[in-house]
């Protein structure tokens, strides 16, 4: 590693990296060629190819991860006079699905090593109305699956993963995706994969997957026999084509993140005043996010910048404290996360230099 960087020479080092090339064009020429550009036979493609990466459950493409979240939700019969016991540390959408199915979001804090939903604060937080448990596996690191599949299980409540940035992440031999009544995956641009935009629905059985399909095309399976009131949430071909060229690549990107993680871990798990993210046995992150802590973080951030490395702060205030929640709770642990958390690049993209250049405007930043 370089011991140290010429501001005027470091080109900038960017914190996510977009992959899209010639397959991607490819695709979606092939989509225009056909002249079918709804729901089509690249979705029902795609649905089956993800389907071999959550242990061959059903799998149900929508417009978002979003949308993956909210017809989760309802196909689950989530509404009116529920709860959902959520963490604050995420982005709102997690928060937001919940409230648009009528349910009341529940917030929690994490636990501070992993930043994932805090198990003990959960079983607190369970009560008369509570109806379901929402992990997120944050910057792409599994929630504590066994222990919150343990309490759902004591208490009679449902599990929805939100795993928008958990792609081919596992929690021992499972993958996650795989624990609850229903999981949903974002393929926004910036996520491990994208399809342009988009999302996923991961359901435990077909009886659930039969309810999402129904809620995301207008309540029907079959023109016009409209059987339920539904949303209109399809995925469309051209955007199943680009997920599918993605989802081909995403083994070996997700591989090349761990690496990433490792060399980042191992050249900065010394430093004083940087605490670099840990990871939980038996889990096997995505590394959709390397998040460390760092008490002076704006001053950090500004010193990566001026050496040329971009970082992105996720998430500098909690959901509770959003203007369309607003409210006040004490989260300690959220609260200080959302202070000290700071991204540094882990994106497949990087060369060997460009992760060099990282740690060493680390090093440099913290000594300042």
């Amino acid at each position: 590693m370089r011991s140290d960087l010429d501001q005027a020479d470091v080109r900038s080092v960017s914190a996510t990296g977009v992959l899209l090339g010639d397959e991607e064009r490819a695709a979606v020429e092939r989509v225009l060629a056909s002249g079918m550009l709804a729901q089509g036979p690249e979705v029902a493609a795609f649905e089956v190819e993800f389907s071999r990466h959550v242990g061959d459950r059903p799998c149900v493409a929508v417009n978002s991860g979003t949308s993956a979240l909210l017809l989760g939700l309802l196909a689950i019969g989530i509404g009116p006079g529920d709860e959902v016991i959520v963490p604050s540390f995420s982005f709102a959408a997690t928060a937001n699905a919940v409230a648009l199915t009528g349910a009341r979001p529940v917030f929690v804090d994490i636990e501070p090593t992993h930043f994932c939903i805090d198990p003990s604060a959960v079983l607190a937080a369970i009560g008369e109305r509570t109806a379901a448990i929402m992990p997120v596996h944050l910057y792409g690191h599994p929630a504590a699956m066994d222990r919150l599949t343990a309490i759902a299980a004591a208490h009679g409540l449902a599990l929805v993963e939100d795993a928008a940035q958990a792609h081919l992440a596992a929690f021992g031999v499972r993958p996650v995706g795989t624990f609850g009544s229903v999981a949903a995956f974002s393929f926004y641009p910036t996520k491990n994969m994208t399809t342009g935009e988009g999302g996923l629905v991961v359901c435990a059985d077909e009886e659930i997957a039969r309810r999402v399909r129904l809620l995301r095309n207008q309540g029907m399976e079959r023109r016009y026999a409209n059987e339920i009131v539904g949303y209109n949430a399809r995925m469309t071909d051209l955007h199943a084509a680009i997920g599918r060229v993605q989802l081909r690549r995403l083994p070996d990107w997700t591989a090349a993140r761990r690496r990433n993680a490792e060399f980042l871990t191992r050249e900065l798990q010394e430093l004083r005043g940087l605490s670099v993210p840990r990871v939980a046995i038996p889990a096997r992150p995505a590394w959709h996010q390397y998040t460390v802590r760092v008490p002076e973080r704006d001053r950090f951030a500004l010193t990566l910048a001026g050496l040329g490395v971009q970082t992105g702060v996720y998430y500098p205030t909690p959901i509770h404290r959003l203007p369309a929640y607003d409210l006040d709770l004490d989260l300690p642990q959220t609260t200080r996360a959302a202070g000290e958390v700071i991204s540094l690049p882990v994106h497949p993209a990087l060369s060997v230099a460009e992760l060099e250049r990282v740690a060493t405007a680390v090093v440099q930043a913290v000594a300042q």
